[in-house]
């Protein structure tokens, strides 16, 4: 088991040295035997070695394989799938307390790299992974294991069908806009066990608050985003946002937005709807008893979930890639994206946290009403030819 720091990077290092040995005894001459299977021009083993030095014949010989820049696996592994939005999620870690820290007066990361701390989530990243993963005495040790990987599984698979461009996506679907919510939907089912695997009473009590938290919110969070599927007649997320080229959504759904986006709060409990975790009163809530990269991959999960729903809202209110020719499509979204997560991570740094009855009333009592009249002022928006 790894405990320490140094213990991680002897492994690493010893795991390098043995790959460097045994590459050109077995993964090669493998490599040489299994190509033929795919149809690749390849002759002799110092063909593939050569390809791993050479950039102009490795991406050859990766698009042989079908692993290229427009292949499936592609997309899904690195752009504008898991590893895009991982570096974002990464990013806005970053980012998120540079800010906060500013609008405090404080300096917030500054030690790890050279400018404002910049490789501080690299230096988080390396202590994760050099913490020991303790698991609770009289924890449900396979739910307890099972939790974080679900919480990652459930972020990547919101990548799925969310396009970043009229030509940068996954999959494309006519209901692409239902689906990330379907997924969504299985939230509360994986806090639920990460509280109730951990056997402990504040993970416990903070499980039960995320629970009623998420079943008050994610209601009027779908009735909020039917506004916009009234007014453009489509669950298709490049059709919800080709409608926005005359005209954002943000305008005659100004009502739904705001709920949306308060709803985005209360989804990913950030101030003032962070009772599940609220650290003066339950330590972490159901994340205290989780370490290492236990606790990192729960919080990879989260946000990436972040990032999906500031790209959902940038999509659905703020017309998505639509901005002048004199940028790229794919360059719009990320700039709007990037002031979408500033207003989802401001609060923290301003507001106080809710109590318990206050979170619960505003969700069932006032967010919903207020998301059934938004619902009204679309329809009458939509037999007025508004779009």
């Amino acid at each position: 088991m790894i405990e320490t720091f140094e213990e991680f990077v002897k492994r690493i290092l010893a795991l390098l040295f043995w790959f460097i040995l045994l590459s050109p005894l077995i993964i090669f001459p493998i490599l040489f035997l299994l190509v033929p299977i795919f149809g690749i021009d390849v002759t002799t083993v110092n063909e593939i070695l050569t390809a791993t030095i050479d950039p102009i014949k490795a991406l050859k010989l990766v698009e042989e394989l079908g692993l290229g820049p427009s292949s499936t696996f592609f997309k899904v592994v690195a752009f504008p799938g898991f590893t895009f939005a991982a570096l974002v999620a990464t990013i806005t870690i970053l980012y998120e307390r540079k800010l906060i820290a500013k609008t405090q007066l404080r300096v917030g990361p500054l030690y790890a790299g050279r400018f404002e701390g910049f490789l501080q989530p690299i230096a988080d990243l390396f202590k994760l992974l050099g913490k020991e993963l303790i698991v609770p005495e009289k924890a449900d040790k396979a739910f307890f294991w099972a939790a974080p990987i679900l919480s990652l599984a459930l972020g990547a698979s919101l990548l799925a069908v969310i396009p970043l461009s009229p030509t940068i996506y996954i999959a494309r679907s006519d209901f692409s806009l239902l689906i990330p919510f379907a997924i969504i939907g299985f939230s509360p089912l994986v806090v639920l066990i990460a509280a109730w695997a951990s056997s402990n009473k504040f993970a416990f009590i903070g499980g039960l608050r995320a629970l009623h938290q998420l079943a008050a919110y994610e209601i009027p969070m779908l009735i909020s985003i039917l506004g916009v599927v009234v007014l453009t007649g489509s669950f298709d997320l490049m059709e919800i946002v080709e409608a926005q080229k005359n005209m954002w959504f943000i305008i005659p759904q100004f009502l739904g937005a705001i709920i949306f986006y308060i709803t985005i709060l209360s989804e990913l409990e950030r101030v003032p709807f962070d009772l599940p975790e609220a650290e003066t009163e339950i330590v972490s809530g159901w994340l205290t008893e989780y370490t290492g990269m236990h606790f990192g991959l729960l919080q990879l999960g989260v946000y990436i979930k972040f990032y999906v729903l500031a790209l959902l809202f940038t999509l659905l209110f703020l017309g998505g890639w639509n901005g002048p020719a004199f940028l790229p499509p794919v360059v719009w979204l990320l700039t709007k994206l990037f002031f979408v997560i500033s207003l989802i991570i401001f609060p923290r740094a301003v507001l106080p946290r809710l109590r318990l009855d206050q979170l619960i009333r505003i969700g069932w009592a006032w967010l919903i009403a207020l998301s059934f009249i938004n619902l009204f002022i679309a329809v009458i928006e939509s037999s007025l030819g508004v779009i």
